[in-house]
């Protein structure tokens, strides 16, 4: 998640939407007092090798720490997050305030729902053996994929961003945002996290009927708003 006071925008990072790869990318446009959200230990340094500004004014001053907060500051010398990766436009709004939520122009991404569960369901199991598809889809992680996706980006069903952009035009959706935010050279996206998934199947080779409604049913939201199909 990135909150650029530079360029007065908000990014909002869903799962499995490239976010990791467009945060970097953002990262490079990004000024001293905007808020940079921590990513992983190796996609950090991708951004540190390129030269980008990597997580800063994340934190929570000391004033809002409680007890349990200075205890695990104290015994595991973690810090309290206020902002975090896949934090919410419900808790960005009341963090910022509505003044600064209005006035900022925001946006994320949303991917087709088949294709975003397959490969959220590599990306958590990388190597054999996993579950199967089915187990998976009987699990709570396709919730879990739907709260980081729809629900983050909403508020009581409300779409709240000023774009979601779309997966499959990644390259014309960047190009969108950099004209919106007046940013002079395009937006290059590093390569992350793409080595791990061995089967590039497509998911309509993976799935069958009964998983495929499965999905249909709880992604049936975002497969309305942007026109989905299987």
């Amino acid at each position: 998640m990135i909150i650029s006071h530079k360029y007065r925008f908000i990014f909002l990072k869903t799962k499995k939407t490239a976010g990791t790869s467009i945060e970097i990318a953002l990262s490079r446009v990004c000024g001293e007092e905007d808020i940079i959200t921590p990513i992983s230990p190796e996609d950090e340094d991708v951004r540190r090798d390129l030269g980008y500004r990597g997580a800063q004014k994340h934190l929570s001053p000391m004033w809002d720490y409680g007890f349990r907060d200075v205890a695990r500051l104290l015994i595991r010398r973690k810090k309290k997050l206020r902002y975090y990766n896949h934090i919410s436009a419900r808790e960005v709004r009341r963090l910022i305030g509505e003044g600064t939520w209005n006035d900022y122009y925001k946006f994320c991404f949303e991917r087709n729902p088949w294709d975003r569960v397959i490969s959220f369901y590599y990306w958590q199991y990388k190597s054999e053996p996993r579950p199967s598809i089915s187990e998976f889809l009987d699990s709570d992680m396709p919730l879990m994929l739907k709260k980081k996706g729809f629900e983050l980006y909403t508020i009581d069903g409300k779409v709240v961003v000023n774009r979601v952009c779309l997966f499959e035009n990644l390259k014309e959706e960047l190009e969108r945002i950099r004209v919106q935010l007046g940013l002079t050279e395009e937006l290059v996206l590093p390569k992350s996290k793409s080595s791990f998934r061995k089967d590039k199947r497509s998911y309509r080779e993976i799935l069958d009927e009964k998983q495929k409604e499965k999905i249909r049913n709880l992604f049936s939201e975002e497969i309305a708003l942007y026109g989905y199909e299987f």
